[in-house]
């Protein structure tokens, strides 16, 4: 970038003569280069660029002949590079230098009684963020012996700062006292003295705002960490003698405890001075800032020339502790008790309601044995059953199926289990078939149900099949897709699934049927402590803990920095449009706080799920499969060397006690402070803040992870067919994958005799055309009958809630009304009407009233 400088100034000093100015303005910088005479320095003068400018004392002395030509040339950027102890992103940078006629810089010294004056400006489009209320008031009526109303504000920095104070009182006639001390407790009564600084704010200083402002510029805040401010309201007699004179000599001290009449608001920023070293770091050393800094633009001096940028960050509101602790009553702030309360009573139930499905989930994953095996079968299939998740998929009918194959065909074989229910909604179901001898290679399966379930457990809606030779463990792969019902699709409940090829398992609409299932049930933290896969060592348990976690987070982040949006603008603006609920608002910017809370909370949230995720079972578990396989032939040789691992990172089982601790600290944590800082926002303010955090989190269920998770579903089906990438599959195919607590075992642990129940193969009757037909129309019939009942019930809810609205608002005023026109228009014995005549009396006698 200097040699760009430079040889952009040796191109443009070659046409320049003195008095002339050249002027580069690009998207980049902005550059200007203007040519003068020596004794254009002696005078004090000042330069512009944009809207940054430079003032010089007078008498500069550069040590050159009357005679020489310099270049005064003036640069600013947009943005000046970031510091986490600078916060320079909002500033423009600017830099001055004046030139001799070789071009070389000519170095600048001045002290800071005659300082060179710079005005750096900001990014324009800054958002400045509304004041923060200050609810004094309230503290009146609690038992307390402070004299000022006392706030910490940390203000460590490695560089120097200023600090910048803005008070604007509900009552512009008050007048306030304000005191501070560096990093130690200020006290001012009638026997101590010990404060750095003070000043009375008189309604004579109100600034155009009505804005009270003070300033402690970085050469005060030098080497200290913090500084302790406090501010009390003046009483009539101190206002009379404080502020009645033009000029503020004597400090108005008293004995007697605070107290407030009008709540005030108060907001607070730093900013800073820096400049680039050679090293291209910043420092401060020979700079101060000035007191008409601002928020759109920082006033510095400076004893030399060179790259200037200011700093600027407006501080978030420390908590008051001694407000929080005497104003903790409940019923001041029920809304952030309950808001606690309601929250944790529900995290207890869905805590209860995990436990109890995952020992639920336990039991789903225990292979089958098949009740119609032969005890002298000796060849082994494993046969995986996908149900779809779809309403309805789920069927409590008899499923039957054939096998064919190269070498042979099985018989009728029923899918069955005594102990628990299969083929339900969702449900992937894994079984043992054995066989006389190998079938060879699968081509087709057919397969049906006898419809024997009631109303929707009639149906049955299959994914597909997978089938793996055990022998030799190759997969086959069936898809179906399709209804197994007589009021759907094609009413068909019989199908011929023949094996799928590559082709097959690489089409869109099946890669996306898995990929979309798995999705939402393992990667929505939300959805999956509902429908989370059972052979993921990922607990409903622990998933919920989680999403809790993430919860409070969230709710902590949102209200410690609720008030750095651009809320109160939000809700004065008249052309943003907002929806009302009685005494609770909503606006597009509460919406949008929440999203980028939530954003920010899903760090922690992560963490802890992967720490979750990868955690080592504690004992070695064996898998279903072969505790299956085991029960079946206690002899059986199973080779697990030949499996092939995948290396992935884990943690030791006792992880689990640093993941389980660190959700307990996070959510002690921030429960504290939620509450700590509900009691500081009062409840009417903290009910807008409620609003703000649940849109939020139903916009993250409902709307921010859904589409993450559709959008990358649809992204990986599209550019990554991977036939072989079934993760859902895998998890039953993979051998140890589930770790068992001592008092847990799988529920297929039958005795030995019970493993085979031997008979004779059996002849299933099918359904005939004509009994489909049948049973088709009956079903049909059912759909009506049930929709009718649905629909009269509905029109039952609307007429019920239409009543309740008209009759709890009616008018007695109305009925009166309403009875005296029927009685006078519409009376019997009246029985030639004249309404024209009725019409002109009551104009008459309206005329005459």
């Amino acid at each position: 970038m200097n040699d760009l400088k430079s040889l952009l100034t040796s191109s443009l000093n070659m046409y320049l003569n003195i008095g002339q100015t050249m002027l580069i303005n690009t998207s980049q910088v902005f550059m200007s280069l203007e040519t003068k005479a020596n004794e254009f320095l002696s005078n004090k003068f000042s330069q512009s660029i944009s809207n940054a400018q430079i003032q010089c004392p007078q008498n500069v002395n550069l040590n050159l002949t009357n005679n020489s030509k310099i270049s005064i040339r003036s640069m600013m950027e947009p943005l000046a590079s970031y510091d986490n102890t600078t916060y320079t992103n909002l500033s423009r940078l600017v830099t001055f230098s004046i030139l001799d006629e070789n071009e070389n810089e000519i170095s600048i010294q001045t002290d800071m009684s005659h300082p060179i004056e710079i005005i750096i400006p900001r990014d324009p489009s800054i958002i400045i963020p509304p004041m923060i209320l200050q609810n004094v008031t309230s503290m009146n009526y609690t038992p307390h012996n402070q004299l000022f109303d006392l706030h910490y504000l940390n203000i460590t920095s490695s560089l120097s700062i200023s600090i910048h104070f803005e008070f604007q009182p509900l009552n512009i006639s008050l007048d306030y006292l304000f005191i501070y001390k560096f990093d130690q407790l200020p006290q001012l009564n009638t026997s101590i003295n010990t404060i750095d600084g003070w000043t009375c704010f008189c309604p004579l200083n109100l600034s155009n705002e009505t804005l009270y402002k003070y300033f402690i510029n970085n050469q005060q805040t030098s080497d200290h960490q913090s500084i302790i401010y406090g501010l009390r309201e003046l009483n009539s007699t101190e206002m009379m003698n404080t502020c009645s004179n033009t000029s503020i000599s004597s400090l108005p001290i008293t004995d007697q405890r605070f107290n407030f009449t009008s709540n005030y608001q108060l907001r607070i920023y730093t900013s800073g001075c820096y400049y680039l070293d050679k090293n291209n770091q910043w420092k401060s050393d020979g700079l101060t800032v000035g007191p008409l800094t601002n928020h759109y633009e920082t006033q510095c001096f400076s004893t030399h020339l060179t790259s200037f940028a200011g700093g600027f960050i407006i501080l978030p509101e420390s908590i008051n502790w001694n407000y929080v602790f005497a104003n903790a009553d409940f019923m001041k702030n029920k809304t952030i008790y309950l808001t606690v309360i309601c929250v944790s009573i529900i995290y207890i139930i869905l805590i209860i309601y995990a436990r109890f499905k995952d020992k639920k989930d336990i039991k789903k994953l225990g292979v089958t044995s098949l009740p119609d095996n032969h005890q002298s079968d000796e060849y082994f299939y494993q046969i995986i059953v996908f149900t779809d998740q779809r309403k309805g998929a789920g069927t409590n009918s008899n499923v039957d199926f054939i096998i064919y194959g190269d070498n042979d065909e099985t018989h009728i074989r029923t899918l069955a289990d005594s102990q628990r229910k299969i083929l339900q909604r969702g449900g992937i179901d894994s079984f043992i078939m054995a066989v006389p001898e190998s079938l060879g290679l699968l081509n087709c399966i057919r397969i049906w149900h006898d419809n024997t379930g009631k109303g929707l457990s009639s149906s049955w809606f299959l994914k597909y099949i997978i089938i793996r030779d055990l022998q030799t463990m190759e997969k086959f792969y069936f898809i179906s897709q399709r209804w197994f019902a007589v009021e759907k699709d094609d009413a068909k409940i019989e199908r011929i699934l023949p094996v799928a090829g590559d082709i097959e398992k690489q089409k869109f609409s099946y890669i996306l049927s898995k990929k979309a299932y798995h999705s939402v049930s393992d990667g929505h933290l939300w959805f999956s402590i509902f429908s989370r896969p059972p052979s993921n060592q990922f607990t409903r348990v622990q998933r919920c803990t989680c999403c809790f976690v993430l919860f409070f987070i969230s709710m902590f982040l949102n209200i410690m920095y609720y008030d750095l949006s651009t809320e109160v603008k939000t809700n004065n603006s008249t052309n943003t449009a907002s929806l009302s609920f009685g005494s609770f608002y909503l606006n597009s910017q509460q919406v949008i706080i929440g999203i980028i809370v939530e954003v920010f909370a899903l760090i922690p949230s992560l963490l802890l799920v992967q720490l979750f995720r990868r955690l080592q079972s504690r004992k070695k578990q064996i898998s279903p499969l072969h505790q299956t396989l085991y029960k079946i032939k206690p002899d059986l040789n199973i080779n697990e060397e030949k499996i092939k691992k995948k290396f992935s990172v884990s943690f030791p089982w006792w992880c689990i006690f640093v993941a389980y601790g660190l959700c307990i600290i996070l959510v002690g944590l921030s429960i504290m402070f939620i509450i700590a800082r509900g009691i500081e926002f009062g409840d009417d303010k903290t009910q807008k803040w409620l609003i703000s955090i649940l849109s939020g989190f139903f916009s993250s269920i409902f709307l921010t992870q859904p589409l993450k998770i559709i959008g990358l579903t649809i992204f990986f089906a599209f550019c990554c067919q991977n036939s072989y990438d079934d993760k859902e599959a895998n998890e039953y195919l993979d051998n140890n994958q589930l770790a068992l607590d001592n008092d847990e075992e799988y529920l297929h642990s039958f005795k030995k005799k019970s493993i085979f129940t031997y008979r004779q193969p059996i002849r299933v009757d099918r359904l005939n055309e004509t009994e489909i037909n049948h049973a088709r129309n009956e079903r049909l019939k059912e759909i009506h009958m049930w929709s009718m009942i649905k629909e009269l019930l509905l029109y039952l809810c609307f007429i019920t809630v239409l009543y309740t609205i008209i009759y709890s608002n009616r008018d007695l005023n109305s009925f009166l009304q309403v009875n005296h026109s029927r009685k006078f228009f519409f009376n019997s014995r009246q029985i030639n009407c004249d309404y024209t005549q009725t019409d002109k009396n009551f104009k008459k006698t309206a005329k005459n009233a």
